[in-house]
């Protein structure tokens, strides 16, 4: 699903050049559940975007799904983006301005999708919030605006979903809950996730932890297979290795 080859990212700044990712080499099979972890500052957030399309790497390739990411212009980075991948960010990145039903739904009608708010009662009926259609995100908890944003990054049954501190702004029960929710999600919808943590239980979920530091890969991580939902008490294992 996901093939890495020496991925290097550079950006200018007033103090010079700044060298983000540092060769980076990372495959990840269809189905896998792997969580990215490392210190502030290591690259992951920087990895997640050059995955997605969002900031092309200086050097190297980017191959997603089979396609390859570098040599796509915008526009066609924008159409694999829109049925290829699903983000789910820390902040929800909600429209203020729509209800729940219609940020669902955005996504899809931007795929002119004719049963695009059709899908989007649906989504949102899974993850138990098809009492919250007409809602603003600003009548919505914290908690159900991350499941709105889950709604909507799983809506185009994406082949990949990557979520980045998808907990970071939900107190801890809630937090576990939305994590249920995505493991659920992904254990239906057979997706491939690549989830960005600071948490080692929540990384203790996934088949597998990638570790980063300096803008590389310190640890590739083994994969501990593919049964869904792996054991959270194999985190504090992994945290001492």
């Amino acid at each position: 699903m996901i093939e890495l080859s020496d991925i290097h990212l550079r950006l200018p700044s007033l103090a010079g050049e700044v060298h983000i990712l540092r060769g980076i080499d990372l495959s990840l099979q269809a189905g896998e559940a792997a969580a990215l972890v490392g210190p502030s500052g290591s690259g992951k957030s920087t990895l997640m975007m050059v995955l997605a399309g969002l900031e092309r790497p200086s050097a190297g390739t980017v191959a997603v799904a089979g396609q390859e990411l570098t040599a796509m212009d915008e526009d066609a980075l924008a159409l694999f983006r829109r049925d290829n991948i699903g983000i789910v960010f820390q902040n929800f990145h909600l429209v203020p301005t729509m209800t729940a039903l219609e940020n669902v739904a955005m996504p899809l009608e931007f795929a002119g999708r004719a049963d695009a708010f059709d899908l989007a009662a649906d989504g949102l009926a899974q993850v138990g919030l098809d009492h919250r259609l007409t809602h603003y995100p600003s009548q919505l908890s914290g908690g159900e605006q991350q499941r709105v944003a889950l709604a909507r990054a799983c809506a185009a049954r994406p082949r990949l979903i990557l979520a980045d501190e998808p907990t970071g702004n939900l107190d801890g029960e809630t937090g576990g809950a939305v994590m249920d929710l995505l493991f659920r999600l992904r254990d239906e919808l057979d997706l491939t996730l690549l989830l960005i943590t600071h948490e080692t239980g929540l990384a203790g979920r996934c088949s597998r932890i990638v570790r980063m530091a300096d803008g590389r890969i310190a640890e590739p991580g083994i994969d501990r297979g593919t049964d869904r939902g792996a054991d959270p008490s194999l985190a504090p294992a992994e945290a001492a290795a």
